[in-house]
């Protein structure tokens, strides 16, 4: 006699829930552009053959995902919102601070992101990219005596001028989630940084580095670099029992960086 077939529990899904995922998939499968509009109120209520309650828990849904955006009242349709790194960013930002992802697991990410950018960059990149690399380095030398805000902003322009010479905007949007989402979570201990103009110097040094490296074709040691110039300044907000995580990144010649072997100033943001 064959066997008969086994069946999982199966969870209830809401009415609200089926509309989300039925509009989900169509932007997805791009029936649903940005600028597009959905249709009324009245008319998904007809199609759906739901409440008029649940399109706008639907609509609600949407919307805290940053799909779409419903004004009340508005007669025509939710408009279909562009991708925002500002949507990956706060599902990640929501994670971290419910300690389902630690700061040792974004700094790793980080690294590696950081370190792939970098290669990739030293094999694609064209001499208005490296213009631009030059430019946004030398405004964080200008930068230096005008304050650490003014210089973070430079330096995150530096790091987007790479991340775009890799030729991967994914790697630029992530790049940008991770950095931001890991300076948050340490911004208190940022704030109290003890010699700001130090740190901002060391920076220049290790970007300086990182664009010989790419101008030369090296993608091996602009990645190294990266991962080397992370470790230094994260590791010291990471705790010793996970610092291990960070150090697999890290090749063999490399060593620690002298980071972690005991209590060292706390770095000032400068946007890494």
């Amino acid at each position: 006699m064959a066997q008969r077939p086994r069946f999982e529990p199966v969870q209830p899904v809401r009415a609200y829930e089926r509309i989300v995922q039925q509009i989900e998939e169509a932007i997805l499968r791009g029936d649903l552009r940005p600028g597009e509009r959905l249709p009324s109120e009245r008319d998904l209520v007809q199609q759906f053959s739901v409440s008029r309650a649940t399109v706008r828990e639907a609509l609600r849904v949407l919307q805290s995902n940053g799909l779409v955006r419903s004004r009340a009242g508005d007669p025509a349709g939710a408009e279909i919102m562009p991708f925002s790194p500002a949507t990956l960013q706060k599902s990640m930002t929501t994670l971290a601070r419910l300690s389902e992802l630690t700061l040792a697991e974004l700094i790793q990410f980080r690294m590696l992101l950081d370190a792939t950018a970098n290669l990739l960059a030293a094999q694609l990149r064209t001499e208005e990219q490296l213009a631009e690399m030059d430019a946004a380095l030398q405004v964080m030398r200008d930068s230096v005596r005008l304050g650490y805000e003014e210089f973070s902003r430079a330096d995150v322009a530096f790091h987007d001028a790479v991340a775009r010479a890799s030729g991967n905007r994914l790697l630029q949007v992530c790049n940008q989630v991770v950095r931001s989402v890991a300076l948050t979570l340490i911004a208190e201990k940022i704030a109290h940084a003890l010699d700001r103009t130090a740190q901002m110097e060391e920076s220049i040094t290790h970007h300086a580095e990182v664009l010989e490296a790419v101008r030369a074709g090296d993608g091996a040691a602009a990645a190294r670099i990266a991962r080397q110039n992370l470790y230094d300044y994260y590791v010291s907000y990471v705790p010793e029992d996970e610092r291990a995580f960070l150090r697999a990144l890290l090749d063999p010649d490399q060593g620690s960086g002298g980071a972690d072997t005991g209590p060292s100033p706390t770095p000032t943001r400068t946007g890494r």
